[in-house]
């Protein structure tokens, strides 16, 4: 693409950079003299209806918006298979980027780029857009330091509800609740993806992580984001509170659109610029030394936050040796009464001893039960000097077969009074689960909804006709004998259950007018294997001889995957038919058998007036040539 000139007017100098829609390049504006960001949609997915009305999409969601803070674009068009849109080009980083290289922002750059973003959204919003894929990697910072918002290929009418499989195209990370649960985007879904940017650059991670993608979304949809000031203490409280604000879990807790929380974030800004500072906190007060008071003749004084230690000056004196008496007199008194302490300590020590480990007091672990049947497992705890209770509980379990023990309560393990009563947990088998609609929908969301319950298998692929690459065709399972059903026709699902899906590889290849080396390749890029054979071939007024026809009737209900043979039909070009011999029939006659032999007819028309009564004469070419079926015959008449 590099070097290339589209449309006669863009020629592409270098690439900036590639997603999973399109690749962006730089390119030079002929026409203007300028240099200009030119989007130029993957090849593969140029001929996906959805994709390009996206590409499209975008356009004319950006076009709409005239702000400092949103990325211009200039043109939109198709250059032979290439579509492309033509943007406006700003050299600098990402958001992205900044963060990658500064995890933790300080709370003036947070709010400076805030105040861009949320300034552009506003004006999204005003014009009834939702930008539906809002992220770090949509917010350009141009070197010159204007910030702005790009990539609206997800944007909608701010009144749509928009169904799960297009919904669900934003980055995980920052999918509002409504959008996971429901599938349905308004201004406030906007908002959360902002509350989730600003806690980023705050805190220097996202608030939730996970291994799979699925497990980020229940994330989203069940939690509350934590307060940035959590993992960075030094977020002022007012910013905590505006990241909580925009992110919270029901729609009508949050700003209602991008002004509403711009106008927030100016007298937050306010507050923390010019507002009163609040008091210090013991934990940020810093440690003062009090002055010493005035010294004494015997005796020095220092006092640290209050804390006074004494150090005195000079010996102690003994007066006599009367005082002297008396100190080892009470030394004495004082050893007996140590030694009897010890002798009841070590008294009470030998009774705790005895209390608990085989007195009254004693305790007795909880043997393990599990998977066994209730019998048995009653059994080994009364041996145990447990009581059973008479009730059992019942738990949901994949991993426990259905009437066998779970565990008990207290659990397994733990440590009960002799005597202590016991209850039984019984395995209630996996638990029963509703099937979420996930067919006419993507492998990604299908298996986004399914894989938190159930046990997905290797996906199986087929081509089909009426459904494009990705989109899931059907839902298999087994029941629980293990047979292979149809899970569209059971209304019973469990936890845990085996579920394959079956996902559809777009329509086989139209290969028909293709020469046959060209239709075996069409077959070969979807790895189906192309034959040809010499008795595979017909007769075809639009195929020219030695092309393609079309593909062997398959048996019906033949499902073809990857790696089906098809076998080709070669055209042998037009039928060839001899002409009638109608010479000496009537007009009525000869026109008949001509008609029906499938030619054209050129005569003078006044035969048609007594058809019965003309007779013909001679016909051009000649009766038994052979010609192309549905040729022209030219008929000459006796008498004319």
């Amino acid at each position: 693409m590099v070097g290339r000139l589209i449309d006669g007017r863009y020629q592409v100098r270098s690439r900036i950079a590639r997603g999973g829609m399109a690749t962006v390049y730089l390119a030079t504006d002929l026409r203007l003299e300028r240099r200009v960001a030119i989007k130029v949609m993957h090849g593969h997915l140029a001929d996906d209806t959805q994709y390009k009305a996206r590409f499209i999409q975008e356009a004319r969601s950006a076009a709409r918006l005239a702000h400092p803070n949103v990325v211009n674009v200039y043109d939109q068009g198709q250059d032979a298979d290439t579509a492309y849109l033509v943007m406006e080009y700003l050299p600098g980083i990402t958001l992205r980027e900044l963060l990658h290289e500064h995890p933790v922002l300080t709370t003036d750059q947070a709010m400076d780029i805030m105040d861009a973003i949320l300034s552009g959204l506003a004006a999204a919003h005003r014009n009834g857009i939702v930008h539906r894929d809002l992220k770090p990697e949509n917010v350009l910072l141009a070197d010159d330091g204007r910030i702005k918002i790009s990539d609206f290929g997800l944007a909608r009418a701010a009144t749509a509800q928009t169904a799960t499989g297009n919904a669900l195209l934003g980055t995980i990370a920052y999918l509002s609740p409504e959008l996971v649960t429901r599938g349905v985007a308004d201004a406030r879904s906007d908002i959360y993806a902002v509350g989730i940017m600003l806690y980023e650059m705050l805190a220097g991670e996202q608030p939730y992580k996970g291994e799979q993608p699925f497990q980020i979304a229940q994330q989203h949809a069940n939690d509350t984001v934590p307060t940035p000031s959590s993992k960075n203490p030094r977020v002022p409280a007012e910013l905590d509170e505006l990241v909580l604000w925009a992110t919270a879990r029901d729609p009508e807790q949050r700003p209602r659109d991008a002004r509403a929380m711009l106008e927030q974030l100016h007298e937050t800004r306010h507050i923390l610029e010019g507002g009163q500072k609040p008091a210090p906190t013991p934990a940020t007060m810093q440690t003062m030394v009090m002055p010493s008071a005035a010294p004494r003749a015997a005796e020095t004084e220092t006092q640290v936050l209050g804390t006074r230690v004494r150090q005195r000056t000079g010996p102690i004196a003994s007066d006599s040796a009367a005082t002297l008496s008396t100190l080892a007199d009470r030394r004495h008194s004082r050893s007996r009464w140590l030694f009897a302490l010890i002798l009841i300590l070590v008294a009470l020590a030998g009774a705790t001893g005895w209390y608990f480990g085989t007195g009254p007091g004693s305790k007795v672990s909880i043997p393990d039960v599990a998977g066994k049947d209730v019998a048995a497992a009653t059994a080994i705890l009364l041996k145990s000097d447990l009581t059973v209770s008479k009730e059992t509980k019942g738990e949901f379990t994949t991993t426990v077969p259905e009437g066998k023990v779970v565990g008990t309560d207290p659990k397994i393990g733990s440590s009960v009074a002799h005597g202590g009563t016991v209850t039984i947990i019984v395995s209630k088998g996996p638990e029963p689960l509703a099937m979420p609609p996930v067919v006419g929908g993507t492998e990604d969301a299908a298996r986004a909804a399914l894989e938190p319950h159930f046990d997905l298998q290797e996906t199986q692929y087929q081509f089909d006709s009426g459904q494009a690459a990705g989109i899931v065709l059907a839902v298999y399972g087994v029941d629980r004998t293990g047979k292979e059903l149809d899970l569209s026709t059971v209304t019973e699902y469990w936890d845990g259950q085996p579920i394959t899906l079956t996902v559809s590889l777009g329509p086989i290849p139209d290969v028909r007018g293709m020469s046959v080396a060209e239709a075996q390749k069409a077959l070969s890029d979807k790895d189906l294997v192309g034959s040809r054979s010499d008795k595979l071939h017909d007769w075809s007024d639009d195929v020219p001889e030695g092309d393609v026809i079309g593909y062997k009737p398959l048996p019906e209900g033949t499902v073809v995957t990857k790696g089906t043979e098809l076998q080709l039909i070669v055209s042998d070009g037009v039928e060839q038919v001899p002409v009638p011999d109608v010479v000496g029939l009537s007009w009525y006659e000869a026109k008949k058998t001509l008609l029906d032999a499938g030619f054209k007819l050129d005569y003078d028309a006044r035969a048609d007036l007594l058809p019965s009564a003309v007779e013909v004469r001679k016909t051009d070419p000649r009766a038994g040539a052979t010609v192309d079926k549905g040729s022209t015959i030219h008929v000459e008449f006796k008498g004319f």
